[in-house]
């Protein structure tokens, strides 16, 4: 017997004794380990968004790397230069836990540089102003800690194990960005508007960071199913504006959305429709910075 739901890597019907075995274990919180049986499905879901995750550690360094040299201060440039360096074993922690799936690291890499791999849509924004370290510190990587903290209880053993030292050091991170956003908002008249025009511009680019609405989301289903993912991106997203409203509040700086507001009967805030086109046009490529992230990381890779 046979399911109807999920094909292996030749197309043809997984066991259904074997798939009903497996589901069984993520239902008793067991973790999977790369030499247990596992649908191909479940392998090919982990590959893509593994390697995703690690190409986004990859990529994400090369803002703030072109910042180190102009930091203001030789504090800033020491504290910049260490969250490169662990944006740099993020990575790596996450592609040697990628290939304990069968996919070389070669093959990773050229997926990335063809652009058959994709990598967080944030890192396709410009960051023209110092501020915008601060943002990404305090706005990207505290969604990302939104994001990453559940994945330390994913089903993947490995994928679950490399997130416990990861979510440690990206709370740093946004303890960093956020020192950065307080330094300006305190500051001069001209330094607050700095970061008020990074929150303005890092706003809505860090709420897509969660993916498409629950409705529209291919993968959020069968992921949560099996324990890759443990909250929809809805969800996710709505904890991470609840966190974070507040957080701006204290620093005097505005939400740049007119919708935003406190609802009572919920407990969470209301907030504007993002724009899931401007959305699918970086998704697809069209980035303001899609090609020079890819340039960069081709020159890297030569």
């Amino acid at each position: 017997m046979y399911s109807q739901g999920l094909k292996d890597a030749e197309g043809g019907q997984e066991p259904a004794g074997l798939l009903k075995a497996f589901q069984a274990r993520i239902d008793k919180e067991e973790k999977i380990e790369p030499r247990d049986w596992m649908p191909d499905a479940y392998r090919q879901t982990l590959i893509r968004q593994m390697s995703q995750h690690a190409h986004s550690e990859i990529v994400g360094q090369l803002p703030e790397g072109n910042w180190i040299t102009r930091a203001p201060t030789l504090k800033r440039k020491m504290i910049l230069l260490a969250k490169v360096q662990d944006e740099a074993g993020h990575g790596l922690y996450i592609y040697s836990a990628t290939e304990t799936l069968g996919i070389t690291r070669a093959e990773m890499n050229e997926q990335l540089l063809s652009g058959e791999a994709k990598y967080s849509s944030i890192f396709n924004y410009p960051t023209p102003s110092w501020a915008d370290m601060g943002a990404v510190g305090w706005l990207v990587d505290g969604a990302a800690i939104m994001n990453q903290v559940p994945l330390c209880r994913a089903s993947y053993g490995p994928y679950a194990r490399s997130m416990v030292r990861i979510c440690k050091e990206e709370s740093f991170h946004q303890r960093q960005g956020y020192d950065i956003m307080t330094s300006l908002a305190r500051g001069s008249a001209a330094q607050k508007k700095m970061a008020q025009d990074s929150l303005n511009r890092f706003w809505w680019p860090a709420l897509m960071m969660f993916g498409p609405s629950d409705k529209d989301s291919t993968h959020s289903a069968q992921s949560m199913k099996w324990k890759i993912k443990r909250f929809s991106n809805d969800e996710l997203r709505q904890k991470f504006i609840d966190a974070t409203v507040p957080q701006a509040e204290h620093l005097g700086l505005t939400i740049p959305d007119k919708d935003l507001n406190w609802n009572e009967e919920t407990g969470h805030y209301d907030f504007g429709e993002i724009d899931w086109q401007e959305f699918i046009n970086v998704i697809k490529g069209n980035g303001p910075c899609e090609a020079a992230e890819v340039y960069q990381q081709k020159k890297i890779q030569s």
